[in-house]
């Protein structure tokens, strides 16, 4: 009777275990590329921004 409890409580382990992976994976997932692609085209429409700017200034004087 003790090996069936406690190879139920392996099994509970080790779903549990999974849950908790599985949810961090499907956090990364769906939080991770927003900043990236935040963190990216704010670097990108800065950049984009000066230089044209810049141009514009340039062509007046």
């Amino acid at each position: 009777m003790n090996s069936n409890s406690q190879s139920a409580n392996a099994e509970t382990y080790s779903q549990r275990l999974a849950d908790i992976v599985g949810t961090a994976i499907a956090l990364l997932t769906l939080i991770l590329p927003v900043f990236v692609i935040a963190h990216y085209s704010s670097t990108d429409v800065q950049n984009n921004q000066q230089p044209l700017i810049q141009n514009l200034q340039g062509s007046k004087d």
